[in-house]
């Protein structure tokens, strides 16, 4: 037994260790974008948020820019695009539903990853993963209705869902071209894109740019910054952890998510969080998928 967990603690590499550092802080910023929806519209602070991280990138990469490839261009723009879509409607969706909740809805992207392999590069999910899915949307189910109550998925959730989407071809983009690109370039194509996605949506939107407060300012520089960091360390990550055990990782944000949440007084019913709690258990599914294939593949070896 203890030869095992020996085994099991050192399959932990450096980047997933990372990776989970990141989806801890990750967590926090659901609450800090709802707190600024008071203040903002959802595309304007999604844009000025994704403008400031890249200006961030920016600034630290004006060397690496200069051998920018049309590949490493079409990487940022098609991961740029996918980027403006998941965060303008999770921070749309903001506006209606708990940040808690939006965070457990927003996690459906980890059994929404296979699926999406499944039907873009016709890899067949396994018997596991479809069972996941299952256990998640279950838990979407149990976790909709505007009032937590009831068992129908109203506006806020519905655009959450979409967002969810979004982040799954995002994580499926950024690993299809992570060992091909220069990830800081690449990065800071794509937050540049992210920006002017949101920023041109407020046209059709009829979204009015809003009264500056240092509030605003604060918060919109803050997960600017962050937003930069996650992006590239998820390049840096991706490169090395599979596109599926990095979905299994990022689960971790929405338990955080609802930890700060409740700190901040959300309170979600009992249905809610079992709903939550089922998609959790969807991710863990998942993960067990995976152990099972390795362990397969030990016992091959001998």
């Amino acid at each position: 037994m203890s030869a095992l967990l020996r085994r099991y603690q050192f399959a932990i590499k450096p980047q997933e260790a990372i990776l989970i550092l990141i989806t801890m802080f990750w967590g926090g910023t659901f609450l800090a974008v709802s707190y600024a929806m008071t203040m903002s519209g959802p595309f304007f602070f999604v844009g000025l948020r994704f403008a400031t991280a890249a200006l961030a990138v920016g600034l630290l990469s004006l060397k690496t820019l200069r051998g920018l490839t049309w590949l490493e261009v079409k990487a940022g723009v098609f991961i740029g695009v996918s980027i403006a879509i998941g965060y303008s409607m999770q921070t749309w969706g903001l506006q209606t539903i708990p940040s808690s909740k939006s965070a457990f809805i927003t996690a459906m992207y980890v059994p929404l990853v296979p699926v999406l392999q499944w039907i873009c590069l016709g890899r067949m999910p396994g018997v596991m993963s479809w069972i996941g899915v299952a256990l998640a949307f279950i838990g979407l189910i149990f976790l909709a209705g505007p009032d937590g109550t009831s068992l129908t998925l109203g506006a806020g959730e519905i655009i959450t869902l979409i967002s969810a989407l979004a982040i799954a071809a995002e994580i499926i983009l950024i690993s299809a071209w992570a060992g091909k690109v220069d990830i800081k370039r690449v990065t800071i194509v794509q937050l540049a894109t992210a920006s002017i996605v949101a920023f041109a949506t407020m046209i059709p939107a009829g979204e009015s740019v809003p009264a500056f407060t240092p509030d605003l300012l604060a918060i919109a520089l803050g997960l600017g910054i962050f937003s930069a960091i996650i992006q590239v360390t998820m390049n840096w990550a991706q490169r090395s952890v599979s596109p599926t055990r990095a979905t299994v990782i990022y689960t971790g944000e929405p338990v955080w998510a609802g930890i700060f949440g409740r700190i901040a007084g959300e309170r979600l019913p009992v249905l809610a969080l079992l709903g939550g709690a089922l998609i959790v258990l969807g991710v863990l599914v998942s993960e067990l998928k995976l152990k099972r294939k390795k362990k397969q593949e030990s016992l091959s070896a001998l």
